[in-house]
């Protein structure tokens, strides 16, 4: 993406943030950045729905957002949202208000994939010298950690616990007491108790912390003399003294503390407490970088050789044994057959290319369990496996392809998947099968120069004279899918 604009958006819990960078020269240079505090997860109820006055707040912001981003082409803009999203009872409809109001698709992504590019965020471009790492985030309802050395990652997990959420939980008169901070901190201490022995067993040389929690007191801290260099326990001890003297947020009067950070403190601090007792951390240097960074890095590399969608796909494939030649093989056809398809079909072009091309990658992946209904095996491990990369709206769309690649193509499975796009799986559905069908043999063999086209509803797929006839299993093949695809309304015509 040389001398193009790319742009990252991240609708935290807490605040969201739009990233604009230019690439020249190899270099990543930064020209914009907004920032908006939402507090969206304060407007989770009791049974997780959003409430109107969050939808208006978001929406609000992302129309602000949308503007600087109309001139943007899709391929150039990564949106994610992170925990309030993936908890809200009614995502599916704050979603769809969102990206009208954007302007463009807003990822969900899970906690392992916000930890990853989180990572990716504040370790981009830094020369650690062979030193392990641990990265802490603190959002508005998770903290994500990390530990890793250069690029790869040895241990993450995100946990249900944010400045947003524990305010809302342990603060929610806004009144600060000694007790109520020994609460919230024995509850994140609990949150960290099943995995800060991991953490422990494997140490790190240096500890990164990334999000405006960790910034912000950073800040505080140096700015009232608490600290010299980062975030420290004796400084935090300062800072738990003045939050207890204060008494309450609205009378919190501490250098360097912004007053839209002041309700969301108290919750902030006490995870932060607890970071540092569970996992034993000396010292905290707060990061550059965070997830909005990481966003725009990731997408920075799509399309390339770092796009680390295409290596969670090659390390799908050799986890679970899939037939790397045969897959090549499917996914060569499939690709051949899409480029002819491609004037009667109402789709982005790039999108089609790579969702097919992963689909034919791991459409054999559920042979691992058992060779009997291993289209709903494969649909199953892709719906749930760790994706590095990917969404739950793309896990969604890769298992609703892999279930349609072969037998009956059952609708109300693929919507049951999670996946909204049900014309375009079966778009794309129709040339992995034909692709399937005409490599069934598995022969090296290159295959014959099929011809597709395809108008509405009917396809037609002709061969060149007599290649159908010495080949009767093909024919068999062609005629049941010809069946098959008539029963979902497509009419497949073998010329």
């Amino acid at each position: 993406m040389p001398g193009t604009a790319v742009a990252a958006v991240d609708l935290g819990s807490n605040s969201f943030h739009l990233v604009v960078a230019r690439i020249q020269d190899g270099e990543v240079h930064i020209i914009d950045k907004l920032r908006e505090r939402v507090q969206l997860a304060a407007g989770l109820d009791a049974k997780d729905r959003l409430s109107e006055a969050a939808l208006m707040r978001a929406l609000d912001c992302l129309k602000r957002f949308g503007q600087r981003l109309a001139a943007f082409a899709p391929d150039r803009v990564r949106a994610v949202g992170t925990n309030t999203l993936r908890r809200a009872s009614n995502s599916d409809v704050v979603l769809a208000l969102a990206e009208a109001a954007l302007g463009h698709p807003i990822e969900t992504i899970s906690g392992q994939e916000e930890a990853r590019l989180i990572y990716l965020g504040v370790t981009h471009g830094q020369d650690d010298g062979g030193q392990r790492r641990l990265v802490v985030d603190i959002g508005g309802g998770s903290t994500e950690c990390i530990v890793g050395t250069g690029p790869e990652i040895e241990q993450s997990d995100s946990l249900e616990m944010g400045c947003v959420s524990f305010s809302r939980r342990y603060f929610p008169d806004g009144r600060i007491t000694a007790d109520r901070l020994q609460k919230a901190f024995i509850a994140a201490r609990l949150e960290l108790s099943p995995v800060h022995r991991i953490y422990r067993g494997l140490g790190w040389s240096v500890a990164h912390g990334s999000s405006g929690t960790i910034n912000a007191i950073r800040t505080m801290l140096l700015a009232s003399g608490w600290s010299d260099t980062g975030i420290t326990a004796k400084g935090l001890a300062h800072l738990e003294d003045a939050l207890v003297d204060a008494g309450h947020v609205d009378a919190l009067d501490i250098p360097a503390l912004s007053p839209d950070r002041r309700a969301v403190l108290p919750g902030g601090y006490a995870v932060l407490k607890a970071l540092f007792r569970s996992l034993r951390i000396d010292e905290l240097q707060a990061a550059k970088g965070a997830l909005r960074e990481g966003v725009l890095f990731d997408l920075i590399g799509r399309g390339g050789s770092e796009d680390v969608r295409d290596r969670t796909v090659d390390r799908l494939q050799t986890r679970f044994g899939v037939d790397v030649a045969q897959a090549a093989r499917v996914r060569t056809v499939a690709m051949q057959l899409l480029e002819q398809a491609l004037p009667g079909m109402d789709v982005d072009a790039t999108r089609a290319r790579l969702y097919l091309g992963w689909a034919a990658a791991l459409h054999e992946v559920g042979k691992t369990i058992a060779y009997a209904g291993h289209h709903r095996h494969g649909a199953y491990l892709v719906k749930n496996a760790e994706m590095p990369g990917f969404s739950y709206r793309d896990h969604a769309l890769l298992a609703a392809l892999v279930l349609s690649h072969r037998r009956k193509i059952d609708r109300q499975a693929i919507l049951d998947l999670g996946c909204a796009e049900l014309e375009l799986v079966l778009r794309l559905a129709l040339l992995l099968r034909l692709s399937v069908c005409l490599n069934r043999t598995r022969s090296p063999s290159r295959r014959p120069p099929a011809d597709l086209s395809l108008d509405g509803n009917t396809c037609t797929l002709r061969f060149p004279p007599g290649w159908l006839d010495e080949r009767p299993l093909t024919r068999a093949d062609l005629d049941d899918e010809a069946r098959l695809l008539g029963l979902v309304g497509v009419s497949l015509v073998i010329a």
